[in-house]
């Protein structure tokens, strides 16, 4: 029996696995925001698991050995636990916590023990570091007149705010300038500022007073603020609130912890953000953009050197946007990861300057962290097939190990495969990069429909990575080939290629799609014609666009997608992306609004279409969904539309989503059904 004759025998024999819906993904733990102990021993992170009969999640804080072993709950209780910290001794985690009422600073013996509470701010507590064992550095939102200059902590102030906003007629918004409402929330008269804050009396103190957001409000990412080694000083980022709605512009400071003016570190044109303190004290690595105005400008890696003031470009010869920063122990050598053709590698470069140099590929990394040993670093890694894990690897790429397993015998039975990467000719001669992704009981003799997926951004990718929103395996689980390609404007491929989408919206990156679109359709395993296309954000502006100029697809789903460029300037809140995106305010480049607007090729709408958007969004407002339905129903195409409430750009809580898996591919399988003979 020749091998090949024997693995069909085997697979013959074996029984399917079972479908992958949205359903059994909520059963999936989701890790985040993993924190490596000072002696490099243990890590702490999140963990987020969801009640199967309830469908409502639960974060509480776990710690597992670098070396491996089974991981210890920290906490346990019914209220979040999330963001875990680190004292400078490592004896002691702080954490923030809702299970009081309002979110708290809370502290842990990492022995484990009784949590005790030690913030009691009234405005509440958001992002928590250690200044030092005795001092806290936590931001909170704030009313600015309650703090004019820096100074301890005006509970009484800030309650008589929060109190007056609840009588009668204190609901009525009323402002004066803009930015007024950003990405899910109507913004109010508070700012976040950096508090110093004492364990032992629970007495805060200001060291950001005055108009401005410190850190800038931003979706993810890393914290934009530091405390440095000694405890000192603390580095933080700052944005003019004159121009925070068009101006990409964030400037670093510093700030001594006793208190004191600010002084400007670096200024360039974009934004200057991430730093963090080399362990010697002595320089601060930070992410730097050079062209203003652009929020997708290249990520370049910088290093301030706090005794000449002088700042040094680690990475302008190297093409890719620079995310996770990690110095080494004895600060001559900086770790980072990039996007780097669909994947997200490690990289090292020298803090004095040199050739960037690739250390570990393959996976997509994240949450970077150097050891102590100066041998072995820390990540978070995530694939197509699994969600994100805690890994080890050596600084020079060897020894690859998971430390933690939390979902591997949830995924096992499902026996999902992994992505192909392929590559295919675009627009204009450029190679695109695409992935294939096939039901887990593929059979090479059948054909299958296709589903294509257009990511948002449209300075995005899709990568070797999971996603619980637009996840590829519950796709394929349904009886689908899934197609993500990555076209111009994907972020991976340098930045000529990020930057050949700016106001060309509807061209070479739909030319792109549809090539791959006619790449994947060829594939032997695909029943060519059965194919739909579904997208988000920048993917359902780009589905829109499809709906008016081709009917080559069967059925189609927007999802937040822009359908009306003028009057999507006028409600969106970030000014800089479509003045960016479209060379200024759309009086002024009216001609480019219009030419890549949907909403002017309504006439030549006919592809059965699903609209999806949320009441929250204020990024793409509803309107902009509303749009897109009712020129659909007045047209007379089979139309279907769903909004979430509660909801902003993205669906995140976790009924609703699998509402939107259910919801989304039964209106694919109504329309993708074999023709009838």
């Amino acid at each position: 029996m020749t091998p090949t004759i024997l693995t069909l025998f085997l697979q013959a024999a074996s029984p399917a696995p079972p479908p992958f819906t949205a359903t059994e993904m909520m059963r999936l733990q989701r890790l985040a925001d993993p924190q490596l102990s000072p002696d490099g021993r243990w890590v702490a992170y999140q963990a987020t698991a969801i009640e199967p009969t309830t469908i409502v999640r639960n974060t509480d804080v776990w710690v597992t050995a670098v070396a491996g072993g089974a991981p210890r709950r920290i906490t346990d209780d019914p209220r979040s636990d999330s963001r875990p910290r680190w004292s400078p001794d490592g004896k002691r985690l702080a954490f923030l916590s809702s299970r009081d009422g309002g979110a708290q600073v809370w502290i842990v013996d990492a022995a484990g023990g009784r949590p005790r509470k030690v913030t009691s701010l009234i405005t509440e507590a958001g992002g928590v570091q250690w200044i030092d064992d005795r001092t806290l550095l936590v931001t909170s939102d704030v009313f600015p007149e309650c703090a004019p200059a820096a100074g301890a902590y005006d509970a009484d102030c800030n309650r008589k705010h929060l109190e007056d906003a609840q009588k009668p007629g204190g609901q009525g918004r009323v402002y004066d300038s803009l930015l007024f409402r950003h990405w899910d929330h109507w913004r109010d008269a508070r700012r976040t500022h950096l508090h110093v804050v004492d364990l032992a009396s629970g007495d805060a103190r200001d060291l950001t007073p005055g108009d401005a957001d410190v850190p800038p409000y931003t979706v993810g990412g890393p914290d934009d603020y530091d405390v440095s080694p000694d405890g000192r000083e603390v580095a933080f980022v700052r944005k003019d609130p004159a121009t925070e709605a068009f101006s990409t512009n964030g400037e670093l400071y510093v700030v001594p912890t006793g208190g004191g003016a600010p002084a400007l570190v670096a200024g360039s044109p974009g934004y200057d953000g991430q730093p963090r303190y080399s362990p010697d004290g002595t320089m601060i690595a930070f992410r730097a953009q050079m062209r203003a105005g652009y929020e997708s400008d290249r990520w370049r890696l910088m290093v301030y050197d706090r005794s000449t003031h002088a700042v040094r470009n680690l990475t302008e010869a190297f093409d890719r946007h620079v995310g996770d920063i990690a110095w080494s122990p004895d600060s001559r050598t900086l770790y980072l990861t990039a996007e780097d053709n669909a994947r997200v590698p490690i990289f090292a470069v020298a803090a004095s300057g040199g050739a960037v140099r690739k250390i570990a590929d393959g996976v997509s990394f994240g949450d970077l962290r150097a050891a102590p040993d100066g041998r072995t670093l820390v990540a978070s890694v995530a694939t197509l097939t699994h969600p994100a894990e805690v890994y080890r690897v050596g600084t020079d790429g060897s020894g690859l190990a998971p430390i933690t397993r939390l979902n591997d015998s949830v995924l096992a039975p499902f026996h999902l495969a992994s992505g192909e990467s392929v590559t295919y000719g675009g627009a204009a001669g450029k190679n695109v990069q695409g992935w294939i992704v096939k039901p887990a009981a593929f059979d090479p003799g059948r054909r299958y429909p296709l589903v294509v997926l257009i990511h948002g951004g449209p300075q995005g990718e899709w990568g070797e990575s999971w996603s619980y929103r637009w996840n590829p395996q519950v796709f394929a689980a349904a009886g689908y080939v899934v197609f993500m390609p990555n076209p111009r404007g994907s972020v991976g491929w340098g930045q000529e290629f990020v930057d050949d989408i700016n106001a060309d919206w509807g061209g070479r990156a739909y030319e792109d799609v549809m090539k791959g679109t006619d790449f994947a359709e060829a594939l032997p395993y695909v029943d060519r014609g059965r194919t739909a296309a579904a997208g988000a954000s920048y993917g359902g502006y780009l589905v829109d666009w499809i709906a008016g100029h081709t009917d080559r697809f069967r059925v189609l789903v927007t999802h937040d997608g822009v359908f009306d460029l003028p009057s999507m300037y006028g409600a969106t809140e970030e000014l800089w992306f479509p003045e960016w995106e479209f060379r200024g305010p759309y009086w002024t480049s009216r001609e480019t609004y219009e030419r890549w607007s949907p909403s002017r090729f309504v006439q030549n709408f006919k592809t059965p279409t699903m609209v999806v958007h949320s009441e929250l969004d204020y990024r793409v407002p509803l309107e902009q969904g509303l749009g897109m339905f009712t020129a659909l129903q007045r047209r007379g195409v089979p139309s279907r539309l769903l909004v979430f409430p509660d909801e902003g750009h993205w669906v995140l809580q976790p009924g609703n989503s699998v509402r939107w898996y259910k919801e989304v591919l039964g209106w694919i399988d109504r329309w993708m059904a074999p023709a009838k003979p």
